[in-house]
């Protein structure tokens, strides 16, 4: 147990009012990792390697960056770091997993774009292409626009998760058919701020999926 103390100002003590202290538990969130799958260095490396070659196939094209939320937020963010190029940041809300662990099949755009992509190169930045149905709806959905290119960058790749065929051009890491949460990857919405990606103990979501 883990205490912390608020510290009163020297006015407040003459006074003698009393202090107490907050009492709070140490986070578990690390416990319920079965084992590291990318670590924080492995991680940066991983970046800073795809932005470099970003920046080799970019650098004429001013690309707009595009982030699926939630996911993509600490990896867009390390990313363009090494992205030495002027480029367009946008996002847009899609989910077909609603906080499970198995994809539903359906993609639902909860938030769409800003900006146009029309005449533009595109670069889909993911924390993972798992299943293929997010990337390849929003693929489509992004070419229908009248965008000149599009490709994914992603953190890690899990080619055994596919329902869909395609191949990312940009790909950290490859990874097995498991389930992974942090840096960015969630279950039930916890475990994004992890700074690593992990695979889940089974127990922390079986009891839950098997109801």
């Amino acid at each position: 147990m883990i205490t912390h103390f608020i510290f009163h100002s020297k006015k407040q003590l003459k006074k003698g009012k009393h202090v107490l202290p907050l009492r709070t538990s140490r986070h578990t969130m690390h416990k319920d990792i079965l084992q590291i799958l990318v670590t924080e260095s492995e991680i940066a490396q991983l970046a800073q390697k795809l932005g470099q070659k970003i920046n080799e196939d970019y650098h004429d094209k001013h690309p707009i960056l595009i982030g699926l939320l939630k996911g993509c937020v600490p990896f867009l963010s390390d990313l363009s770091r090494h992205i030495d190029l002027k480029v367009d940041m946008a996002y847009m809300s899609v989910s077909s997993y609603h906080g499970g662990i198995k994809s539903s099949g359906d993609v639902n755009i909860k938030m769409d774009l800003d900006i146009s992509v029309h005449g533009r190169h595109v670069l889909i930045v993911e924390d993972i292409v798992d299943t293929g149905n997010t990337i390849v709806t929003i693929v489509e959905l992004l070419k229908h626009r009248g965008a000149l290119s599009v490709e994914i960058v992603t953190l890690l790749d899990k080619p055994e998760g596919r329902t869909k065929p395609y191949v990312p051009k940009y790909v950290g890491k490859t990874i097995p058919k498991l389930f992974v949460v942090g840096y960015g990857l969630d279950y039930e919405e916890y475990y994004r701020n992890l700074p690593y990606v992990g695979v889940l103990k089974p127990e922390v979501y079986s009891t839950k999926e098997n109801d």
